[in-house]
């Protein structure tokens, strides 16, 4: 290499604006995050300092070096996702994602930083929709995501990029029930009877509403009833709905709090997880014939591509599927849907001798028109109540 006198300062502007203009092309190669662009100028910086004193060029290779470092400094750098999910999911998740960035670091030598936002799995969708920078959705029931999709943010077809059409949970419907079950409610026929006071949210409002009513429709309707009798034994359990809640929180808080209701209508993993962590002096039954509670998980397309993320996000919502994340699950009331993990805790659940879904009842679509836009079935049992 050529070297040249201490006097000679043009050769030196030369060097300098040789190795800037070398940043600002790798700069607008790479599209560089602020992050990386200090890295570029860092890069630079250091190799300046060395090539000043002895008056080296910039050459091809050089350039190609810092091009290299760059991309390690990519690479290595942590990665920050967002995770919004529904507010009973908290504590299997406060335990899976510690999980997985153990995992993801070691197989990938990279720190991953996973924020959790949490909240009413409707207010979630809207705040999604509305602006939340979700890289991933975890919510109570596939119409909420779907209502994401609708907005543009995620694909169509995304039920089918993961196992089980995206499901990650199932759970059913429990009758919590005041402590010792006094007033003897066991079955979907008890809330019919006389001076039975149930609380449940409204199901105009509430997602967990309605799954709560499609429990109720579908215990008629898919165990030898029709529509008709549905109608009918729907139409008298809402009768003895005193008050609608808007959402299942207000509702457990009508129930527990307020000590009002002999019944409260409830996911039975909400039931299992209030009694581990001493919030409730309740009891609960699980009727035989119930509906699959399916939570659904996914990738929000749009937010992970603008953010970089897609791989890890990816990577997240598979892991959630192995045994060791369903397990976690399963401890907080959630059953399983991975088959090994479910032969492992089956004991520890109610059976369910007849199982039926929304798919059965027509699918989200469907029951959306059916039961809960304006005019439907829910509001024409409302009205006859009047």
């Amino acid at each position: 290499m050529t070297h040249q006198a201490p006097n000679k300062p043009k050769f030196i502007q030369v060097v300098n604006s040789q190795v800037l203009r070398t940043v600002q092309q790798l700069s607008t190669q790479f599209k560089a995050s602020s992050t990386q662009t200090s890295a570029l100028l860092l890069a630079a910086g250091l190799g300046l300092s060395t090539l000043l004193p002895v008056y080296a060029t910039t050459t091809a290779s050089q350039a190609e070096s810092v091009k290299q470092k760059t991309q390690l400094i990519s690479q290595k750098g942590s990665k920050e996702i967002t995770l919004v999910s529904y507010a009973v999911t908290k504590a299997a998740y406060e335990k899976i994602i510690p999980q997985f960035v153990a995992k993801w670091k070691k197989d990938k030598g990279q720190d991953v930083v996973i924020r959790e936002s949490y909240g009413g799995s409707g207010s979630q969708t809207r705040a999604v929709i509305d602006g939340l920078s979700a890289d991933v959705v975890a919510l109570a029931l596939a119409l909420d995501t779907k209502k994401i999709e609708q907005a543009g943010l995620i694909k169509p077809g995304w039920e089918k990029k993961l196992p089980n059409n995206s499901i990650v949970t199932h759970s059913v419907v429990a009758l919590e029930t005041r402590a010792g079950n006094p007033k003897k409610i066991k079955t979907w026929a008890d809330l019919t009877k006389p001076g039975i006071k149930i609380v449940t949210a409204n199901p105009k409002t509430s997602g967990g509403a309605r799954w709560n009513f499609l429990a109720l429709w579908g215990a008629i309707a898919k165990n030898g009833g029709n529509d008709a009798k549905a109608l009918d034994y729907v139409t008298q359990v809402f009768k003895n709905v005193a008050v609608l809640p808007k959402d299942a929180r207000e509702s457990s808080d009508v129930f527990y709090k307020k000590g009002q209701g002999d019944v409260l209508l409830n996911y039975e993993n909400e039931v299992i997880l209030a009694a581990q962590q001493g919030k409730t002096d309740t009891s609960y039954e699980v009727p035989g014939v119930n509906i699959s509670i399916d939570a659904p998980v996914a990738v929000v397309d749009k937010n992970v591509d603008k953010h970089g993320t897609r791989e890890v996000s990816e990577a997240f919502v598979k892991f959630l599927f192995t045994p060791e994340a369903q397990r976690e699950f399963a401890k907080v009331g959630f059953r399983p849907v991975n088959s090994t993990v479910a032969k492992e805790v089956g004991s520890k659940f109610p059976k369910i001798s007849k199982l039926y879904t929304v798919g059965d009842l027509g699918g989200w679509d469907g029951v959306q028109k059916k039961f809960f836009d304006d005019g439907a079935i829910f509001d024409k049992i409302q009205s006859g109540k009047r």
